[in-house]
Order: structure tokens, then C-alpha cells, then sequence
């Protein structure tokens, strides 16, 4: 087998990390889980308990410690009203804060009846030890905003805050990257996150040859992404239709998938070069 080429396994993320992943050996870990919101999944319940959601992620987080190298990190995503659950279960698993990224999606935001509406979803960045054994400065091409007068020639350090990445929702703005059923064009999996997320993510915090895990692959995203970059990756997914949809895009090698694409839009990036290594073409 091609050494990037991601290993995904079928079945819940508990006993798959027990299973298939040796103790100290995962780089980064990134977590989207279901948001415990009654969704329709059909092989998991949306609506647990509260208790019960939140003592199943922080099993989940505890478990991905004793996997991760001492320096390693975790990326957990979330809505923004259960930020002060997953800062807790991360804190109280041993991980130690190092941000808490905002990702302002770019989509529309109606206000409810008694407050605003939601526009961004959090992204808890946590390392294994004091500080990460890996983080690159990032620079990006960032658009200029109405309160800039002149663009920069370097652009600009990454943040804490990404406006710069959209959403890929249900309509026009998903575009050709969100997964369609040929016959219907309807959406595969409507929580597909986008490749630019997962760029940046894998970018900042890890190096060639690392291994990634994405314990609720989806549609395998984080694969995707990490194989490009050179990195290994480990994808768990309990739903045997996810599983194929991974597959199939991991060997269709989808032009939307490329993330050649934003290779300009890092350019400023000092040490680009050693972190994207693009000797050889889209595999």
C-alpha cells in the first residue's frame, strides 16, 4: 500500500482506537463529532442525555491522549453554546489550552426571537505537554477588509479567528467540493467540512510523514487533505455508507479535493516548502 494512503476503519471510534492505534504514536487528532442537536443519523442517536453525551466525549478525548506523543495535539470543533463543556472534558483529560479558535463560517446569520443569530462555530486547539511539539507560523493572502487601506505585501499572520473560510451549507454556496448523489444531486452528508479547514488545521500543526487521526471521519476529509500533504491518517467511521463514500473519494481523486488550489494563497508562508512538499502531482 502507497505510505499515505489512509487507513480507515469501520466501526464506533472506541474500540477502533483501543484496537488499531499504539500507544504515543498520533501526531494530531481532529474531533467533529455529532453535536448531540437531533439530527438524523441512522446508526447513532442525536438526542442523549447531556450527561451521557459528555461523559462519551471525554472517554473519547481520554482515550486519544494516551494514543498521542507527548507534544502532540488535539483540534476539537463544536457549536459555540458547549464551549465550556469541551474546554472542560479537554482540561479534565490532561490536555493544556493553547487557543480557542473562532471560525466565523460566512454564511448568513438570522437572529432567533430573544438573541442573536449564530455565525461561528469554535475549534478548541489543546496540546499534550505545555506547548506543541510542531506549530508553523502560517501567513495567508488575506482579502482586504473595508477597515484596511493597503494591502499587504507579505500578508498576514493566522489567528485566532478565521473569516476567510465558508461553510459548505445546502445551497448555492457548497459548490462542486460538497458530495451530491448522481441522480437526485442531493447532499451526501450535509456536515461535509471543507478541505480549507483541514488545510490550515494540518498546516499549522503538523509535518510530512505524521500520523492524523479523525476518530468521526464523515466523508473523510481529514484522509483527503492529509494524504495530499504527505502526512499518514487514520479515519474511524461507524456508518458502513460513510465508509464507502470515503473510499470512493479517496480513489476518485476528485478535481474539488485538490488543494492545490490554496497553494498561492499560503505563498507568504516562510517554511511552505518543508510543510507542503508538492514534488509530485494530486494523488
Amino acid at each position: 500500500m502507497e505510505k499515505y494512503e489512509p487507513l480507515i476503519f469501520h466501526g464506533s471510534c472506541e474500540n477502533s482506537i483501543k484496537r488499531e492505534i499504539k500507544d504515543q504514536s498520533l501526531d494530531l487528532s481532529f474531533l467533529d463529532p455529532p453535536f448531540n442537536q437531533d439530527k438524523y443519523y441512522h446508526n447513532h442517536s442525536d438526542n442523549m442525555k447531556t450527561n451521557e453525551y459528555w461523559t462519551w466525549m471525554k472517554s473519547i478525548c481520554e482515550m486519544i491522549y494516551q494514543k498521542t506523543k507527548d507534544g502532540g495535539v488535539i483540534y476539537f470543533m463544536q457549536r459555540e453554546k458547549n464551549t465550556e463543556e469541551v474546554l472542560r472534558i479537554l482540561r479534565e483529560t490532561n490536555w493544556v489550552f493553547q487557543n480557542l479558535i473562532i471560525w466565523k463560517k460566512m454564511t448568513s446569520a438570522v437572529p432567533q426571537k430573544y438573541r442573536y443569530g449564530k455565525h461561528y462555530q469554535i475549534i478548541a486547539f489543546f496540546s499534550k505537554g505545555e506547548r506543541p511539539k510542531t506549530f508553523h507560523k502560517i501567513r495567508y493572502d488575506a482579502p482586504l477588509e473595508p477597515h484596511m487601506k493597503i494591502k499587504r505585501d507579505n500578508g498576514l499572520f493566522c489567528t485566532d479567528v478565521w473569516t476567510d473560510i465558508r461553510e459548505l451549507t445546502s445551497g448555492y454556496f457548497a459548490g462542486h467540493e460538497a458530495l451530491r448523489e448522481e441522480k437526485s444531486n442531493k447532499r451526501l452528508h450535509k456536515q461535509q467540512s471543507p478541505i480549507a479547514l483541514l488545510l490550515r488545521i494540518l498546516l499549522s500543526s503538523t509535518k510530512p510523514n505524521d500520523l492524523i487521526l479523525d476518530p468521526f471521519a464523515g466523508t473523510g476529509t481529514t484522509n483527503i487533505v492529509a494524504k495530499q500533504l504527505r502526512r499518514r491518517s487514520i479515519g474511524i467511521e461507524k456508518s458502513e455508507k460513510n465508509i464507502k463514500i470515503i473510499r470512493k473519494r479517496i480513489s476518485e481523486k476528485k478535481v474539488s479535493d485538490n488543494i492545490l488550489k490554496y497553494r498561492q494563497y499560503y505563498r507568504f508562508t516562510e517554511n511552505l516548502d518543508d510543510i507542503w512538499p508538492i514534488s509530485i502531482p494530486f494523488i
